[in-house]
Parts: structure tokens; sequence; C-alpha cells
């Protein structure tokens, strides 16, 4: 799954990119003028998609799921810190927008019928996040947090080896799946990129 997601990045990303850079708002992505109000709402659709992966791991709809309960990786409880922390500033939190509601449902369904797809989004969002998620995290704390590193990018434990962990489960998941099985998984990466690319742009909002 990372070579493909690797390819599904621009060269500006990581030496493995191969994605050209042709839409405006990617455009705009790359100069990167956030504001409180874009990023509040960002962060407000992150917990959403979130809570729903933890909410599926724990029903685990398909028994292997329960695999990927606690692995350190989670993202709910910190980003409600961090939410929490806004609303404590003065900060209004804004309700999930369209961008979140609409993959939290959809990762709703994927996780009901069709494990492998799933999978994909569980990990892409997650390692998206550990790798580019914290160099946004940075920046945006550089423009507009006076350098305050928010909970969302902090994890308890080494990140490389929780990354591992994760990585090893999913390897072992994958074991029992066929060809075609593991094909299908890989082609629903693109979609995963395209709905978390929605979220992260509300950065910009």
């Amino acid at each position: 799954m990372r070579f493909v997601a690797m390819k599904l990045h621009t060269r500006e990303q990581t030496k493995e990119g191969e994605k050209e850079v042709k839409e405006r708002e990617e455009e705009a992505v790359r100069k990167w003028v956030p504001s409180i109000d874009g990023y509040l709402k960002f962060l407000v659709d992150s917990k959403l998609v979130y809570d729903t992966l933890e909410e599926i791991v724990e029903k685990a709809s398909f028994p292997f799921y329960a695999e990927f309960r606690n692995t350190g990786l989670e993202r709910s409880e910190k980003l409600a810190k961090d939410l929490e922390w806004f609303k404590e500033q003065g900060y209004t939190i804004p309700k999930p927008s369209s961008p979140g509601v609409t993959y939290s449902q959809i990762l709703q369904e994927l996780s009901e019928k069709d494990p492998q797809a799933f999978i994909c989004h569980f990990y892409n969002i997650y390692f998206a996040h550990s790798a580019g998620g914290q160099m946004i995290g940075r920046k945006v704390a550089g423009q507009l947090l006076n350098k305050k590193e928010l909970e969302f990018y902090k994890w308890d434990g080494e990140l490389s080896q929780l990354l591992q962990n994760v990585r090893d489960k999913l390897n072992k998941v994958a074991e029992g799946w066929t060809r075609e099985e593991k094909d299908h998984c890989l082609e629903e990466t693109e979609k995963s990129f395209k709905h978390s690319g929605e979220i992260l742009r509300l950065i910009l909002s």
C-alpha cells in the first residue's frame, strides 16, 4: 500500500512522488495561507473521521478489525483535547462540514460491505497524518498559534515503532486475502487521497 500511496504524492511531497500538480486547490495548498476558522473546520472534520475509524474497529463487523484496536495511533482523544483548548481561548467550535460527514459515511459503508477497501482508507488516513500531517501541523502552529504544539501531533511512544506494529498487523491480515482482494484494496488508494484532501483543504477556507 505504501508504494501505491507514494506514487500519488507530488515530487514536492516525496522523492517517490509521480503526481503532477494540476488543480488550483492543490496549488493553493502548496502555498499554505491558513486561517484559524479553516483550521478549526479541519480539526473538527478530522475528529469525526477518527471517531468513525475507532468506532468501526471497536464494533468489528469483520473480526480482523479488532486487530487494530489500541494501536497507539488513535487521534480522537487528542483532538478532543485540542478542540477544548481552542474553546478555552474563546473560539467557537464549528459543526462537522460536508467533507468530514461524507467521508465518515463512506467509511461506515465500506467497513460493513467492503473490508479490503476499508483497510486501504484506514492505512492511508493514519499513515498520512503521521508523515505529511506533522509537517502541516508545525507549519500551521508557526503561523497561527505562536508555535503551540497541538496534541493531534503528539503520540505516546515511539511513532516509528507504532507505525511498524500496524504495518505488521496489516500484512498479517492481508496474507489471507486473494490476489483479487489485495488488488482491490490497492485500487482504493486514490479515493482515500481524494476524501482526505477535501478535508485538508478546509484549512484554507
